[in-house]
Order: C-alpha cells, then structure tokens, then sequence
C-alpha cells in the first residue's frame, strides 16, 4: 500500500520514511513512530493499517541520521545495536524529524503521533513540545518526562508484565496527568503490539489497544465545527 520517499528534516539531513496514503479522503495523518529495530516489515504493516482506517500514516526512518535503511532483527543483538543507533539519534532529533514528518502530510488534516517503546517516549514528546496529540505504547524512558506539561492529550498503553516499566512507574503518569487514559494489558510483556515476534505478540492487547488508539484519533483529529 505505501512508498518510501524523502523526508526533509530541519537542518540540511534528508532522510526515508514510509507513506501509506488511505483510499479516500483522509481523517488526518498519523506520524508512526518506530521501536529500535527501525522502520521493519512490522512498522510498515502498522502504518498500513492506520491508512486502511483513513489517515495518511508516515513513519520516518529516525537512524537515517547515522546509517540508512537499518532493518534489525528481533534479537540480542539487534537490540543492542538499535540502542546505540537510538542514542546516537537522540530523542531531540527524533522530535523534530516528527515535526517534519507531520509538516509533510499536513494537507491531510489535523495530524496525531502513535509511538512503540522507543517510539513511545518519542510520541510522548511530541505531545509535550509539539502539540500534537500522541499514543504512547511502553515508552520505557518516559517517567523522565513526566514532569513536563501536555501541550496535547495522550493516551497510555502498558504491559502488566513489562520487565521495563514498574507498576510503580506506571502509576506515576497517572499521578502526573490524572485526565490522560492509562491502559494496563494483562498477561502482556514489552512490545505486545509486535506481531512479527510471537514471543511478545498479544492479539486480543493489540486488537484492544489499536481500538482505543483509533477512537482517541478520531476524536482528537476530528474536523471542529
């Protein structure tokens, strides 16, 4: 369904991304912000199916900043290696190469961010600093932030079992912005959105977690009176 193309970034650094466009007219556009393994089989998938749901989704691929088109495996070692690629990277470029992705599909309406684990604080960010209504899948580095204001609503999904994220560090977002939905999946680890990994993947979390994931897009990007 989609293409890679070129995404100007702030600075002189072009990078790739992946466009999915929907059908028809667009219910506004979706930045989809990748794990650490880089713009995957997987990533594309989920980006597909947001432009199946209507919105022109763009995931962008982040490490182009330090090495094009990394595709890792679900491994030891590509989780090492997406580590470093994410430090180096840094999650200050990461928000703004979003503010240019979102720049770019603009003509589709109001634009929203969707992140996983990397992603997830990522998206958090954006929310925080772009204003752009963000839904953060176990963002592991987010309880850094949580002292920083919403500039835009945001909604939370979590694994019970998530190694990464105390039930305690869950807790503190809800303390931090009472108003923002927290979605705690049970039986589910890290990444249980992942459907290309059977060792984390949870269908019945996922279903759910895209469900309320769209229905808070539809209400935050819908078109105002």
């Amino acid at each position: 369904m989609g293409e890679r193309i070129n995404l100007n970034t702030a600075g002189t650094h072009c990078i790739g991304a992946y466009l999915a466009k929907p059908a028809g007219k667009p219910k506004g556009g979706i930045v989809v912000v990748q794990e650490i393994f880089g713009v995957t089989p997987h990533i594309r998938s989920v980006a597909d199916g947001f432009a199946k749901a209507g919105y022109t989704a763009i995931a962008p691929a982040f490490f182009d900043f330090v090495e094009n088109d990394v595709e890792l495996d679900y491994d030891k070692a590509g989780m090492e290696r997406g580590k470093d690629l994410a430090m180096e990277v840094g999650l200050d470029r990461a928000v703004e190469a979003v503010a240019s992705a979102a720049d770019s599909i603009k003509s589709s309406g109001k634009t929203g961010v969707v992140g996983y684990c990397w992603g997830g604080t990522v998206a958090l960010l954006s929310a925080q600093r772009l204003g752009l209504p963000a839904a953060s899948y176990y963002g592991a580095r987010n309880v850094a932030y949580l002292g920083q204001p919403l500039e835009a609503p945001v909604i939370f999904h979590f694994g019970a079992n998530d190694r990464s994220i105390t039930a305690e560090a869950i807790d503190k977002h809800r303390k931090a912005w009472p108003d923002a939905p927290v979605y705690v999946y049970e039986h589910c680890g890290h990444a249980f959105n992942r459907d290309a990994d059977k060792n984390v993947y949870n269908k019945s979390a996922a279903d759910l977690a895209l469900a309320r994931t769209l229905a808070f897009f539809g209400k935050e990007l819908a078109d105002q009176p």
